[in-house]
C-alpha cells in the first residue's frame, strides 16, 4: 500500500510545484499589505483544497466546462498579475478600504499554495501513483509549508 519511493517522489514533485521558498517575497508583500497571515488556517485550507481536487478535480472542472490545461493557464495569469503588482509597485487587485481583510485564504492558500499548478500536478500524479502515497505526499508538503510560514512570518521574527 504505502511505498516509500512513491511517497518521496510525490513529495518532491509537489514541493517543487508549490515552491513555498520561492513564494516568500510574495508572502512578505501580502503580510505588509494585510497585516496578518494565519499559518495554520492557510495550511488547513490548502490541504482541504488539495485533497478535494485530488479526489474530485476532474468532475469539478467538467462541471464548469474546463479542461486541466485551461485551468492551469488561468492560474498562471493570476500569479503573473500578482508578480506584476510586486515588480511594478502598482495595485491591480484593489483592496476594499471598508473591509478588514487578511491574506490567509486568498491569495495565500489559494492560488499560491494550492493553485492551478498544484491542482494540475495532482491530477497528473493520479495516473502514476496510488492515492495513499499521494495523500502522504500532500501531508508532508503541508507540514513543510506550515513550518516555513511559521518560521519566517511570526509577528516577532519577521526577518526581512
Amino acid at each position: 500500500m504505502f511505498q516509500f519511493r512513491e511517497i518521496i517522489s510525490v513529495s518532491l514533485i509537489l514541493f517543487s510545484v508549490i515552491d513555498i521558498l520561492g513564494n516568500i517575497p510574495i508572502i512578505i508583500n501580502l503580510r505588509k499589505r494585510s497585516g496578518t497571515i494565519e499559518s495554520g488556517k492557510a495550511t488547513l485550507v490548502s490541504g482541504i483544497i488539495m485533497l478535494g481536487f485530488l479526489f474530485l478535480g476532474d468532475r469539478i472542472l467538467r462541471l464548469f466546462g474546463l479542461d486541466v490545461a485551461s485551468f492551469a493557464i488561468a492560474g498562471a495569469l493570476v500569479m503573473f498579475l500578482i508578480g506584476m503588482e510586486m515588480v511594478l509597485g502598482i495595485e491591480i487587485f484593489k483592496p476594499d478600504p471598508e473591509s478588514e481583510t487578511d491574506a490567509t485564504i486568498v491569495p495565500l492558500a489559494f492560488p499560491l499554495i494550492a493553485g492551478a499548478g498544484t491542482m494540475t500536478t495532482l491530477v497528473s500524479l493520479r495516473a502514476a501513483y496510488s492515492y495513499p502515497n499521494i495523500v502522504v505526499g500532500i501531508v508532508i508538503n503541508l507540514f513543510l509549508v506550515y513550518i516555513i510560514k511559521t518560521l519566517f512570518f511570526t509577528q516577532y521574527t519577521l526577518i526581512f
